[in-house]
């Protein structure tokens, strides 16, 4: 049954929400903390949305806008004894990839942003009994963000402001805490986990202009702001509900109200805020073929928060449906999994009030899972 837990979680740990609440870009999991002896992966993401709109009223297209992205992970497992275990993972939890196409008359017309992260984990996990265990950890977390905001009326005229970024922030530190409960002879197991906010400050320069003036071609500013990623709580749990099968899922609160990006000469103010916290259900079902081979599929929610969206990020909760597979050789598995997201409606507010609808837009992500077992 345990086998089933790992192969279950394959298509957590290979797949991510293409358009996820926030900036997020992977699925939070707490599995490298309960691999048994010595155990290390590697693994990568790629993803494909597909984010189109146009201008209420008027019908201007807006092109797709987002861009595609991949983005890897690393993980190591080390028992230290039999109650004492160490993980440490290196991830890219958050990110953005925004392009409008040059071409149109839609108002944000070559504009493009693009954030990256790298985050760090140290933790260790000890086990009271075999039923009981506690876990933390230290995260670090460094960005870089890019952009280029280009905003012009639907008609050739009426030039509104053009604006450039370029920054990167230092390391910010923070932590993670979690209990777990398990009846491993059913592959039970129940996990609460709790992630801090982590404070990042930014420094680079800033290129506030005149619109259609085109990148890199103003003098710099100096510039400093901070942003504080947000804290969330993570419930994990699953069960064997059969011979060779088991139920998993999770539901993540994350407090996407707190965040604010507000570099200080973005004319209209924050490049990217959110009004609502967010949450993130996932539901699956994995299935034990033979000594080799294990499937699963899940289906994930995040319900749309109503208002208006960013112009930089135009979307509104999203719905998906996932397959994934692994494959175990000696001491050897590889796992793969696909995922399809149908994002919701969204829309974004201009200078006097609602501007674009984006809706009918999908993503694509796929991913893959080298692990080694020592």
């Amino acid at each position: 049954m345990n086998r089933i837990a790992a192969a279950s979680a394959a298509l957590l740990a290979t797949t991510a929400l293409a358009q996820a609440g926030g900036i997020d870009r992977g699925v939070s999991t707490t599995r490298m903390l309960f691999e048994e002896g010595t155990y290390v992966e590697l693994g990568y993401t790629f993803a494909r949305p597909e984010v189109t709109g146009s201008v209420i009223g008027a019908g201007i297209p807006s092109g797709d806008m987002a861009a595609s992205f991949g983005f890897g992970s690393f993980g190591y497992h080390q028992d230290l004894t039999e109650q004492l275990s160490f993980t440490f993972v290196i991830d890219q939890p958050y990110g953005a990839n925004v392009a409008y196409p040059a071409g149109g008359l839609y108002p944000f017309r070559a504009s493009t942003a693009e954030i990256s992260t790298v985050q760090m984990t140290a933790a260790m996990r000890y086990e009271f009994t075999d039923n009981i265990s506690v876990y933390g950890g230290i995260r670090a977390l460094q960005a870089d963000a890019s952009a280029y905001v280009s905003v012009l009326a639907p008609a050739p005229a009426a030039a509104q402001f053009a604006y450039q970024l370029s920054a990167e922030s230092d390391w910010g530190l923070g932590y993670m805490v979690g209990a777990a409960y398990e009846i491993p002879e059913i592959a039970l197991r129940l996990a609460i986990t709790y992630f801090s906010e982590v404070d990042l400050d930014f420094t680079g320069v800033e290129n506030p202009a005149a619109a259609g003036t085109p990148a890199g071609s103003v003098v710099t500013s100096p510039t400093a702001f901070s942003v504080t990623m947000p804290d969330s709580i993570l419930i994990e749990a699953q069960s064997g509900i059969a011979e060779d099968t088991l139920l998993f899922g999770s539901v993540r609160w994350t407090d996407w109200s707190e965040f604010d990006a507000t570099p200080l000469r973005y004319p209209p103010g924050a490049l990217i805020d959110y009004d609502n916290d967010v949450w993130t259900w996932t539901l699956g079902v994995g299935r034990r073929i033979n000594d080799n081979l294990s499937l699963s599929a899940t289906v994930g929610f995040e319900a749309e928060q109503g208002g208006f969206s960013a112009n930089l990020g135009p979307t509104d909760g999203v719905t998906s449906v996932g397959l994934g597979a692994e494959y175990t050789i000696d001491n050897v598995s590889i796992a793969g999994g696909v995922q399809y997201s149908w994002i919701g409606n969204a829309v974004t507010e201009g200078a006097t009030g609602p501007l674009g609808l984006f809706e009918d837009n999908s993503a694509v992500a796929a991913g893959i899972r080298i692990g080694f077992q020592f």
